[in-house]
């Protein structure tokens, strides 16, 4: 046994024999045995304060371009992830089966405490090399675990806590850890359930390319599932002949191992063949069918999949003439006119298009003025409920009592419409691209039965839905899950076929902890998380900025914008985003004096033209912040404007950014932001 050299120490050695105080007592087994093999075993010293091992470069980028296809299709996820923690303090990290860092989202709040405890590119942490720690002791447990703080072995990394899970191959083997790395003063399961939710996403990823060439079957026992991360996969050859499953599809279908299906055909587990299965895919648009599992009987909802290419289909000609059919092209939706070229709107474009015709709540997150209803009303517009209603709710608008009635309906006669509150007539045209605020219209539907009725067939937006009372929330999930609204005063409940797209500007998980939002409501609209960028970080602002004014001087086509405006505007860091620049272009081409737009024309209090987020120069920087690099230069500039728009309310620019004071104050204190002193 080690030797009680320091606090650390004694305290592993008190738990391993049982006599350690109460915050000892409930250490997970998975993490006393990982003690355990890192004394016995591996012989390390809790307190040593040797560097991190990290890879020599040549090793580290061989194994880095071993592992290209991996680092490639979790990149996506991580991002997804990333910004989903966004605020939180986490950093998303990938390593692979030996436990070697492969790739790297980092929140800068975390840096420094990354490069200290070696969450760095090349960086070893099996056990052997790391102690426990959250992506070494998942290697050797195969499966999701936490971390917390006091639980890891060596010392130096007790101020972390870390969230992993596995990503497994189609053989079951383990192939690589996703991991949520942050200095968080408690375990949030939650957080646990979203790097669960990646690492699968990626298994699913991998299985599909790696089978992109088979016949593939995707099916959940629930219709709005398939396509997400819970859904099961089979590959089948170009005989119809079962290849692969994954795990999820072990799971749903309770078959403890791919070998008792290998080879078989798909009749073996469901009561439809390959062919009839492809051909009623086609047919429905690739929405989801009802098939029965032929062993016991259950219900799935399924589609089937063509090869994506015509190699190894073999003499099956019946199968061949099949793949051969032309896949339905949906054209250019109302969703591609939303993408300029900015890599992160891309892929929630790609991600909104791949779940249109499904079931699937979506959550939308994004600063105020990101474009969160205008995206909203574009995937219905995409979508097959095109033609139905699309109804508008600004959960925060209205008092309880009356975003109530609004919503699930109320006895009385019928009212005109609320603020906040915006039914669209079926196949309405879509709106100009950013956050728009359109008139209230009347709606056609009978307004006693609430908002939620009025949405039957299409969609309903909730807009910051994390405002929504406690009770309206048990509501809103009783729609969601049984599909009905119970009207008030006991009356018959309402049947209603509503796709629920919600949206808020962040911190739903802290209102989880706090008990102040319903933990089962949260995953439920969460089944896709798509976040929007603020304006200032797209890559396609200046396509954007453009786009904008062509829209804003449609009705005026002789007006022109010159490329010093262009330029300013592009530069600018909007901290009211794409509704703020609306807003500006709007004024400019209503107060012009001539048709030709430049620099003169800005308004006066708009500091547009300077570089966006720009610092001072370096000469003016404070001594602790003057080594910092350009892109911490420019957050430094960013956070000056928004804590001067706000006057020095630290409250307000932590509730403009998402993110809890604790973390906006350890922000500035590493940016070399001092306030001045109050008088």
């Amino acid at each position: 046994m080690l030797q009680p050299i320091g606090s650390h120490a004694r305290y592993i050695q008190s738990v391993l024999r049982g006599t350690a105080r109460d915050e000892g007592q409930g250490t997970p087994d998975y993490v006393k045995r990982s003690w355990l093999r890192c004394l016995t075993q591996y012989h390390l010293d809790p307190q040593s304060q040797r560097e991190p091992y990290v890879l020599p470069r040549n090793e580290r980028l061989e194994r880095k371009e071993r592992s290209l296809e991996l680092v490639s299709f979790a990149d996506a996820e991580m991002a997804h992830l990333y910004h989903q923690l966004a605020g939180s303090g986490y950093s998303i990290i990938l390593t692979d089966r030996d436990g070697v860092l492969l790739d790297y989202y980092g929140d800068l709040s975390f840096r420094n405490a990354a490069f200290r405890t070696g969450l760095v590119l090349g960086a070893v942490w099996s056990e052997e090399h790391g102690g426990t720690n959250g992506m070494g002791t998942c290697l050797f447990e195969r499966a999701p675990l936490i971390i917390h703080r006091d639980q890891h072995f060596f010392s130096r990394n007790t101020g972390l806590t870390c969230c992993a899970a596995p990503i497994f191959d189609y053989r079951g083997d383990l192939v690589a850890v996703l991991d949520a790395s942050g200095e968080s003063d408690r375990a949030q399961q939650h957080t646990l359930v979203l790097v669960n939710m990646s690492a699968q996403m990626i298994e699913n990823r991998l299985f599909l390319y790696r089978f992109k060439d088979e016949f593939v079957v995707r099916f959940h026992s629930r219709p709005e599932l398939v396509g997400t991360w819970g859904e099961g996969i089979i590959a089948l050859d170009a005989a119809g002949a079962i290849a692969a499953l994954d795990r999820n599809a072990l799971f749903q279908l309770g078959v403890k191992n791919a070998t008792e299906l290998a080879g078989a055909p798909l009749e073996r587990v469901f009561n439809i063949s390959l062919s009839a299965l492809i051909g009623r895919s086609q047919k429905k648009s690739f929405h989801p069918l009802p098939i029965y599992d032929s062993r016991h009987g259950g219900r799935f909802f399924a589609i089937a999949q063509a090869p994506q290419s015509k190699r190894g289909l073999g003499n099956k000609q019946r199968l061949a003439r099949i793949e051969e059919l032309p896949l339905p092209d949906p054209g250019r939706s109302p969703l591609d006119e939303l993408d300029f070229g900015d890599p992160m709107m891309a892929r929630n474009i790609q991600a909104a298009r791949r779940t249109q015709s499904r079931e699937v709540p979506i959550l939308l997150l994004g600063e105020s003025g990101t474009g969160k209803e205008f995206f909203a009303r574009a995937m219905h517009a995409s979508s097959d409920r095109a033609d139905k209603p699309f109804v508008a709710v600004n959960c925060s608008s209205l008092p309880e009592a009356q975003l109530e009635q609004e919503l699930f309906g109320r006895p009385s006669s019928p009212r005109s419409g609320q603020p906040g509150l915006v039914v669209t007539p079926p196949a309405a045209p879509a709106t100009p691209a950013g956050e728009t605020s359109a008139a209230p219209e009347k709606p056609e539907a009978d307004e006693e039965l609430g908002r939620v009725a009025q949405a039957n067939g299409g969609t309903l937006f909730l807009d910051d839905v994390g405002e929504l009372p406690l009770e309206l929330q048990a509501m809103l999930l009783h729609v969601i899950e049984e599909r009905e609204v119970l009207r008030p005063g006991g009356e018959a409940p309402v049947h209603v076929d509503v796709r629920v797209v919600s949206a808020a500007r962040g911190g739903l998980q802290e209102k989880v902890r706090r008990g102040e939002f319903r933990e089962d409501l949260f995953y439920r609209l969460q089944s896709l998380v798509l976040t929007l960028p603020p304006l200032r970080e797209r890559k396609d602002k200046a396509a954007l900025v453009r786009h904008i004014f062509a829209q804003e001087s449609a009705a005026t086509p002789s007006v022109t914008l010159g490329d010093d405006l262009a330029d300013a505007l592009r530069a600018y860091a909007w901290p009211g985003n794409i509704r703020q620049l609306r807003n500006v272009l709007r004024g400019m081409i209503a107060m012009r004096s001539g048709d030709r737009l430049d620099g003169s024309c800005l308004p006066a209090d708009y500091g547009v033209g300077e570089p966006e987020a720009v610092a001072p120069e370096e000469c003016e920087l404070p001594l602790e912040a003057q080594g910092l690099n350009p892109l911490e230069r420019a957050e430094r500039g960013a956070l000056l404007k928004e804590i001067e728009l706000h006057h020095g309310n630290i409250s307000r620019v932590a509730q403009k950014l998402g993110i809890g004071r604790n973390t906006l104050y350890r922000k500035m204190r590493r940016l070399g932001i001092t306030l001045p002193p109050r008088h």
